[in-house]
């Protein structure tokens, strides 16, 4: 099971992106509460947040663009890369939180999510984005970064993949990577959650959002 590097970046007070634990180790089912503190702020249970909280402005649809995937991918890893964006977007549509993701093109000018399949493994470091605070930085199996600004509003996110992602992981972690692309940055250790949810540290088999990711999603973006 690949893990990704998750990291962190304020545009406005840092440079460089900020390296952030990416998981909270708990010992089973956790309440609705305690879930969505957890993978909005990095708080294990009773604890104080470890992440600041970050949201998008969804006054419009968030626009994601699969911006560039590599020659390495062509054929039946490319197709399965396309189709688990889309799946993502219209399962975190169909949450009904409030926000909707548009799919547009890899050359459109205003992606707010871009994701890049880039030919590198895990534990290279990035390189041929041109993303400032994401080139230099050590690539995961699949990775997220954001970028907010002093008052928390995520600016954009960059959802990067490595050649070493299975292809019968890109459904699952195309879901969670979108998913924490949206500020629940976040994941869970707990076999409790291992099959039901996205955001469980130790497992890609959820391939849809469990009953608390939806809550959560519904928590930070509340119609």
């Amino acid at each position: 099971m690949a893990r990704r590097y998750l990291q962190l970046a304020c545009a406005c007070l840092f440079p460089l992106p900020l390296a952030a634990q990416d998981f909270v180790t708990v010992p089973g089912a956790l309440s609705d509460d305690d879930f969505y503190r957890a993978v909005s702020c990095g708080a294990a249970p009773g604890t104080e947040c470890t992440k600041p909280v970050v949201k998008w402005d969804t006054q419009r649809p968030l626009r994601v663009s699969l911006r560039q995937i590599h020659r390495t991918y062509l054929g039946g890893r490319a197709k399965r890369a396309g189709a688990a964006l889309e799946r993502a977007i219209q399962r975190i549509n169909a949450a009904k939180a409030d926000l909707r993701l548009l799919r547009i093109g890899p050359n459109a000018s205003a992606a707010d999510i871009e994701v890049y399949f880039l030919d590198q493994e895990k534990g290279d470091t990035i390189t041929g984005t041109g993303i400032e605070g994401v080139d230099g930085t050590v690539l995961g199996g699949a990775s997220t970064r954001v970028f907010f600004d002093k008052n928390g509003r995520i600016k954009r996110a960059v959802v990067l993949y490595s050649t070493t992602m299975q292809m019968r992981a890109y459904e699952s972690s195309m879901l969670e990577e979108i998913t924490q692309s949206l500020g629940l940055l976040t994941d869970i250790r707990s076999p409790h959650y291992d099959r039901i949810s996205v955001f469980a540290q130790d497992s890609n088999a959820a391939t849809r959002l469990g009953p608390q990711d939806i809550m959560a999603l519904r928590r930070h973006y509340p119609r």
